[in-house]
């Protein structure tokens, strides 16, 4: 190859030795070492292993945007993600052992309190006898501990053995002539037959009783209960037996409750023309 010194034309006819625009002799052109020098690797060169530019190019490894920041983050996320699910198990065992055992503790509690049983109520449920009571004996009808905040008995079975004690009470404290006994049984608004069919209140009926000492023995028959709430109807027959006679008498006895006791409040009673023995 050749070019002209004067225009800079290069031409690659060998045989040409004139520019054919000005006519100047041509030069040989001399071709330039386009050759990439390659480094030498570290240290395959003994005599350049100790240069610190002898060594070999290593690129930087690549790291993505954010990448390192992830590295560091991830790690106490999941680290705080592992603390709250052993938080969270830990409160589950804690409830399924602590609350079962306030529910026993609580229940034992309950089991362990002791339960009040009313002697009275007893004594009247299982008294259902026609005996004839001991007047020196303490009263199945006593008042209460907590007058007036006892519910009067709902319960029919109960509530005629109690009226029947009460009437057997009742009897013997007419033949003794118990005032104090009978202003017990008798409620202060009580109303029955006194003299000459005339209706009589409890302090004309306190005042006229008399000891009656000609009376052995009694029997109730046919007792029969209506109750009512807090009030309760006894209706039955009365068979008393004295020295010379025996008398029967039907009677229709009404009851109250009243301060944890039955009390009454009216009779009627009416004798029988039967001759019973």
């Amino acid at each position: 190859m050749k070019s002209c010194p004067t225009c800079s034309k290069t031409y690659t006819d060998e045989h040409l030795s004139f520019c054919i625009e000005d006519g100047t002799p041509l030069v040989p052109v001399v071709a330039e070492d386009r050759t990439i020098p390659v480094a030498p690797r570290f240290n395959d060169d003994p005599k350049t292993s100790d240069r610190p530019d002898a060594a070999a190019y290593q690129p930087p490894s690549y790291v993505p945007p954010g990448g390192s920041n992830q590295r560091k983050i991830w790690p106490w996320i999941l680290g705080i993600v592992g603390v709250l699910i052993l938080a969270f198990a830990g409160l589950a065992v804690a409830v399924a052992i602590i609350v079962p055992r306030m529910v026993r503790n609580n229940t034992s509690s309950r089991q362990d309190q002791p339960v009040i049983v009313d002697d009275n109520v007893n004594a009247n449920s299982n008294s259902n006898s026609n005996t004839k009571p001991n007047s020196n004996s303490s009263t199945s009808n006593e008042n209460k501990t907590d007058k007036g905040n006892t519910d009067a008995p709902t319960d029919p079975d109960l509530v005629l053995a109690q009226l029947t004690n009460l009437e057997h009470e009742w009897t013997v404290a007419n033949i003794n002539a118990d005032k104090k006994q009978l202003s017990k049984i008798l409620a202060d608004d009580y109303a029955g037959p006194g003299a000459n069919g005339q209706v009589q209140g409890k302090a004309e009926y306190l005042k006229g009783i008399q000891r009656d000492a000609s009376i052995q023995k009694w029997e109730f028959q046919n007792l029969k209960i209506t109750l009512r709430g807090d009030r309760a109807t006894l209706t039955g027959r009365l068979i008393l037996r004295r020295q010379n006679q025996d008398m029967s008498y039907n009677f229709v006895d009404k009851f109250i409750w009243r301060d944890g006791r039955w009390q009454a409040t009216g009779s009627e009673v009416t004798q029988n023309q039967d001759k019973l023995f």
